[in-house]
C-alpha cells in the first residue's frame, strides 16, 4: 500500500509526499527566512520567499523523477508513482529496461531535467521586468537544481550516476548483474566516504552541516546493499531449477478405489490436506483435488472410483524438473496457485512446489538458517515474508 499523502498526478502517474519531506519543507523555509541579508533587504517577506522556494524545489524534484517516469514510458514500462521523502525523490517503476541503452536513458533523463531547469531558471532571473524577490529566488532554485544535476551524477548506487554507470558496465561486459555489482560497489564505497568526512567536519571543525552529508551517505550505504543482496538473490534464483526446489510432499493413491473409501482412508484421517495423484497399473492417473468430493452426490461415492475425477497430469498446471526457478516462481504468481507440480521428462510426478519450498531453496543457495517453523508456516499461509519481494525479483529476471 502507498505510504504519504497524494498530492496530485500527471501522465496518469499520481505523485506523493512522505510524511519525512516536510521536515525538508520547514528546514528551507526557515533557512532561508531567517537568512540576515534576505532579513535586512525584505522583512517579514523573506519568510515567504523561502517557503516560495521549499515549493519550488518540491517541483523541481518533482520534474526530474518525471523524467525517469516518462523515459520509463516510453519503453512500455509501468510507473505506478512518484513519492518525495526526506533525501528526495523515488518513482516507482516497475521493472527494469531490457537494454542497457534503455537503461542509459531513464538513468540520465532526470539530471538532463534537472539541468534544463537550471538553465531556464537562470535565464528569468536576469529578466529585468521580473521584481527582485522573485529574481533572487529564480536564481537559488536554479542553483539548487544545478547541484541537483551535479550531485545525481555522482557515480553510485542509488545515485543516478550509479544507474548510468550500471548501465555502461552492462553494455560492455553484456552482464545487468556485473552492472548492478559495479554501481552497488561505487555507492558503497562514496556512502562510507560521506559518512566519515561529514562526522570529520561536524565533530573536528563544528561544520554541522556535515550531519547532513553524513546522513545521506548512509542512505546511499543502506541502498547500495540492497542492490547487492537483490543481486545475490536474483543470481541465487537463476542458478536453481525446479528439481532443487521441489519437495515429495505428495501421496500416490490407488485410482481404483471408491470416493467412499478415499475420504475414509485419506481425505478424513489427515491433518493437513497433502497434494494427491492417483495412480494404476504403474501408471499416474491425475491429480486428485479432495475439494472435487463436494461437488459429487454422496451417493455417487460408494460406485465411482478415484480415477474418474483425477485431472490428467498434462492438463493441471505443472513444470518440468529443468525448468528455471524464476519460471515456476512466475507460474505460481500469474496463476494464483497454492502450489504446481513438476513432471518428469516421462510425465511422471516428481514432485511439487509452493512458496515454502521456493524459500527454503534460495536459503540454502545463499546460504542462510531458515528453521523449519517457518518454511511450514510460510507453506500454510501460502504467503511469502512481508519484504522478500520474490515474485518481482523472478519476474525482473524473466526480463
Amino acid at each position: 500500500m502507498q505510504s504519504g499523502w497524494r498530492v496530485g498526478s500527471l501522465f496518469g502517474i499520481p505523485f506523493f509526499i512522505d510524511t519525512s519531506w516536510l521536515v525538508i519543507l520547514l528546514l528551507v523555509t526557515y533557512s532561508y527566512g531567517v537568512d540576515p541579508v534576505w532579513q535586512s533587504a525584505w522583512g517579514t517577506l523573506a519568510w515567504g520567499m523561502g517557503l516560495l522556494l521549499a515549493l519550488l524545489l518540491f517541483s523541481s524534484v518533482l520534474l526530474h523523477e518525471l523524467g525517469h517516469s516518462l523515459a520509463a514510458k516510453k519503453q512500455g514500462i509501468q510507473v505506478n508513482s512518484i513519492t518525495l521523502f526526506l533525501f528526495g525523490g523515488i518513482a516507482a517503476i516497475e521493472q527494469e529496461s531490457k537494454t542497457p541503452g534503455e537503461a542509459f536513458q531513464v538513468a540520465i533523463a532526470g539530471p538532463l531535467v534537472s539541468f534544463g531547469l537550471y538553465l531556464l531558471l537562470s535565464a528569468l532571473g536576469t529578466l529585468p521586468a521580473l521584481p527582485e524577490p522573485a529574481q533572487v529566488v529564480a536564481t537559488n532554485v536554479a542553483q539548487i537544481n544545478l547541484v541537483l544535476t551535479l550531485f545525481n551524477l555522482i557515480p553510485g548506487l542509488p545515485l543516478d550516476g550509479g544507474q548510468v554507470l550500471k548501465a555502461l558496465v552492462w553494455k560492455i561486459t553484456n552482464s545487468r548483474t556485473k552492472g548492478i555489482r559495479w554501481a552497488a560497489r561505487s555507492g558503497q564505497l562514496l556512502g562510507w566516504l560521506a559518512i566519515s568526512l561529514g562526522l570529520f567536519a561536524a565533530l573536528v571543525y563544528q561544520i554541522w552541516f556535515g550531519l547532513w552529508i553524513a546522513a545521506i551517505g548512509w542512505f546511499a550505504l543502506r541502498n547500495a546493499a540492497t542492490y547487492n543482496r537483490v543481486t545475490d538473490l536474483q543470481e541465487a534464483m537463476a542458478s536453481l531449477t525446479a528439481a532443487d526446489a521441489m519437495g515429495r510432499e505428495f501421496r500416490v493413491v490407488d485410482a481404483n478405489i471408491t470416493l467412499r473409501q478415499f475420504a475414509d482412508d485419506y481425505v478424513l484421517q489427515e491433518k493437513r490436506t497433502p497434494v494427491y495423484f492417483a495412480a494404476s497399473d504403474g501408471r499416474y492417473r491425475g491429480l486428485v483435488a479432495a475439494d472435487d468430493l463436494r461437488e459429487i452426490e454422496r451417493s455417487e461415492w460408494e460406485t465411482r472410483t478415484l480415477h474418474s475425477i483425477a485431472h490428467p497430469l498434462l492438463e493441471i498446471p505443472s513444470v518440468r524438473e529443468q525448468t528455471p526457478l524464476p519460471d515456476v516462481i512466475n507460474a505460481l504468481e500469474t496463476n494464483l496457485l497454492p502450489r504446481i507440480t513438476v513432471l518428469t521428462p516421462a510425465d511422471a510426478v516428481a514432485g511439487v512446489v509452493d512458496r515454502g519450498d521456493v524459500v527454503r531453496a534460495l536459503a540454502g543457495q545463499l546460504g542462510f538458517a531458515i528453521s523449519e517453523s517457518v518454511i511450514q508456516n510460510i507453506k500454510e499461509e501460502g504467503k511469502y515474508p512481508p519484504g522478500l519481494q520474490i515474485p518481482a525479483i523472478a519476474k525482473a529476471a524473466l526480463e
